[in-house]
């Protein structure tokens, strides 16, 4: 009966642990942050202070052994708070995060053409380097989301996504 007892123990306590984790990816959010998310917000859960980006210096943020770097700006809270510092984009490399149709960092690319076929507004496109020449065996894939205003773009190399990416998506 204690080894029943014990086990049953044992199991809801690493369920319960199993539930905190949240790996979610979307076109708004990599697992806990999202974008537009307060910096104070975001700084609890990250249990580390966030400087604002420069826009080139990212926060590198630890989720539960994970890496996310972390884009803080300010001028991008909306129109309830145009002045808030908030997350304006997130960057990772592990393979932990997935979207809800299971993509995520070693995804292919043609895997991520048959999950978001009929998504309304995707796009591939080639990487290019700093002469605007073309780099072979790179690219992206882009997911916009015009309601929320952000886009999640998968990088890939040798057609096997490598880097996530989550931001505001200004336009450009």
């Amino acid at each position: 009966m204690k080894k029943i007892i014990s086990l049953f123990l044992l199991v809801l306590t690493f369920g319960s642990m199993a539930a905190q984790e949240n790996f979610e990816l979307s076109t708004l959010r990599i697992g806990p942050f999202k974008i537009f998310m307060e910096k104070s917000e975001a700084e609890k859960i990250a249990g580390a202070k966030l400087k604002i980006s420069d826009g080139e210096q990212k926060n590198v943020v630890k989720y539960n052994g994970e890496t996310i770097n972390i884009e803080v700006f300010q001028g991008y809270g909306g129109e309830a708070k145009p002045d808030a510092v908030t997350i304006a984009g997130m960057t990772t490399t592990s393979k932990k995060f997935k979207t809800k149709s299971g993509m995520g960092v070693g995804s292919t690319r043609d895997e991520l053409i048959n999950a978001y076929k009929n998504y309304p507004t995707f796009s591939v496109r080639p990487d290019m380097d700093n002469n605007g020449k073309r780099i072979k065996d790179a690219g992206y894939f882009n997911i916009e989301d015009y309601d929320a205003g952000t886009q999640l773009t998968f990088k890939f190399v040798n057609n096997i996504v490598t880097e996530i990416t989550v931001y505001i998506n200004e336009g450009c």
